[in-house]
């Protein structure tokens, strides 16, 4: 492939997008791009340009864009384009905005020419495998790192780990700009020392539209792109793969900003737990904890007594990540005796919030070991009753008549406010997560688990107008039991505590999170495959 064709898309990029009539025009929402999310018209302006381009030319490439997904135009090569990248900096105007474009074959390391032009500049950059990165002509090499003035570009979106903002605090100076592309290609200008991309949540980390150019670029300057367990950086040509990751003027780089996390917590330590009654119990746990040899591994248990060796409760498991395996009613146990992150292996009946299936055992514990995974962090629900916390629920906390076929009648009170009077067999007050479970049965709505909710549902009310509400999390939700009557509250479905007509029970976010380890299964393909399709 010619660096002159690819500067020729660009300058017909560059020129369309100079016809939009306002950076307001510019980040309008015409349609959903492939991974799921808008596309605004710079985008997709971009991005038709690139695909008409190939076609009236007749160029031999498939392309794999951001907005588009994969066209197949029965070529041996690939096009790996984002057509905009930095879409939000082009609207606001901050000169640091990119069409990003990478040629070659099978994955991240099979591209082979790179090209990246500032489209608010129109500055370039460009590579070919083996013959250095350029930029406007002058051949690019990373700089000789000082480690006490170490320059980071750091991801801290609404996503970003903890860790990155303790690394803002631990380096000479530190700068998110919105733009992965040109922000690696500071890197190889010299100009920085790395570049750090690091999020709990799976679908909002890279994928390789977004750095198939920069790496090339990076690379053949002299610097290097890892995960974030430390291992050479290589992704498939697919849109539906993200991966958080560490561009690094050198390995040393890495070694130096990782090292403060290492020694802080050391290896990975993982924990087994497991339902011991579930079928074929044994033969999981064995099969987990085989896939972890050579880690730092401690049994819950009962885990333990299945395969015949040392084990203690979940409870005194010092551990980072815990294996569960049974159904979600296991998962909900191990969250209340443990603050790891737990990863589901579903060994039970629906298992919604297992991550992997019992044939996937060793294929994604091999994944988590190699740091090929994201953090999940979800609400928890406190619990109050007369003055007395009595948990924390992942899912929900029910109050119900403690009396079979017995209605009972309630007041919902928000921030104080009365917000209804029902009356009903009881109330849910449901987290995001438990909208799947419980609350779902009685026609509350399937929400997100990133939504910043609670949700409040009546149980076979009287008066079908008693609806569910949806609440802020902030909220707090007061129920009360007006009549002399007894009622049970559950929290989780896993501890009962009596209830006494005429009081109430309070509700409040937690200051702790549930954190779930995940790979690559979103909420909604959970739910089409879980729930939907099960039906």
């Amino acid at each position: 492939m010619d660096i002159n064709v690819l500067r020729q898309i660009a300058d017909a990029v560059q020129a369309a997008v100079s016809l939009i009539p306002d950076s307001c025009s510019r980040g309008n929402e015409i349609c959903m791009g492939n991974d799921g999310t808008p596309t605004s018209e710079i985008d997709k302006v971009a991005e038709n340009v690139v695909l008409g381009y190939i076609e009236s030319n007749r160029l031999s490439l498939n392309v794999l864009s951001e907005e588009i997904g994969f066209v197949d135009n029965g070529a041996s090569e690939v096009l790996v384009l984002d057509p905009i990248d930095g879409t939000s900096n082009s609207v606001a105007e901050i000169p640091f905005y990119s069409i990003s474009m990478a040629v070659g074959t099978g994955s991240l390391c099979g591209m082979h020419t790179a090209y990246i032009r500032n489209l608010a500049t129109g500055d370039e950059f460009w590579a070919r495998k083996g013959e250095g990165a350029y930029y406007n002509g002058r051949r690019l090499s990373v700089r000789v790192p000082d480690f006490s003035k170490l320059f980071a570009l750091i991801y801290m979106g609404n996503a970003a780990v903890d860790e990155a903002f303790a690394l803002a605090k631990n380096v000479k100076t530190s700068r998110s700009m919105g733009c992965a592309s040109l922000e690696m290609t500071l890197l190889a200008l010299g100009q920085a020392d790395i570049y750090y991309m690091n999020t709990y949540r799976y679908n909002r980390a890279i994928r390789t539209v977004d750095i198939a150019a920069s790496a090339l670029i990076l690379r053949e300057a002299g610097g290097e792109i890892f995960d974030i367990g430390g291992n050479r950086l290589d992704m498939p040509l697919d849109n539906a793969y993200h991966a958080s990751f560490v561009a690094c003027s050198c390995k040393e780089v890495f070694d130096h900003i990782m090292r403060p996390h290492i020694e802080e917590h050391g290896a990975t330590r993982y924990g087994i737990y497991a339902n011991e009654t579930i079928p074929r119990a044994a033969e999981y746990v064995r099969r987990a904890y085989d896939a972890l040899r050579g880690e730092k591994v401690t049994l819950d248990k009962a885990a333990a007594g299945l395969i015949g060796v040392e084990g203690v409760p979940l409870s005194e498991i010092d551990a980072d990540i815990v294996v569960v395996i049974g159904g979600d009613g296991t998962i909900l146990r191990a969250l209340k005796k443990t603050d790891a992150a737990v990863i589901g292996i579903n060994a039970g009946g629906v298992g919604f919030l297992a991550e992997v299936e019992p044939d996937e055992i060793e294929e994604c514990l091999s994944r988590i070991r190699r740091g090929e995974y994201s953090v999940e962090k979800r609400i928890k629900l406190r619990t109050w009753y007369e003055g007395e916390y009595l948990s924390e629920a992942v899912n929900e906390t029910v109050i119900h008549t403690d009396s079979v076929a017995k209605i009972r009648q309630f007041k919902i009170y928000v921030n104080e406010h009365l917000a209804t009077e029902v009356r009903a067999d009881g109330v849910i007050i449901s987290t995001p997560t438990g909208s799947t479970c419980y609350a779902m049965s009685l026609g509350a709505p399937i929400t997100d688990p990133g939504v910043g909710a609670f949700l409040i549902v009546p149980m076979a009310a009287f008066k079908f107008a008693s609806r569910p509400f949806v609440v802020p999390y902030t909220a707090k939700i007061t129920v009360e039991a007006v009549m002399d009557k007894g009622c049970l509250i559950v929290v989780d479905g896993q501890h009962e505590y009596p209830m006494r007509g005429g009081t109430r029970v309070e509700f409040s976010l937690s200051d702790n999170l549930a954190r779930f380890i995940k790979l690559d299964k979103d909420f909604y393909s959970r739910v089409r495959e879980k729930l939907v399709n099960a039906i």
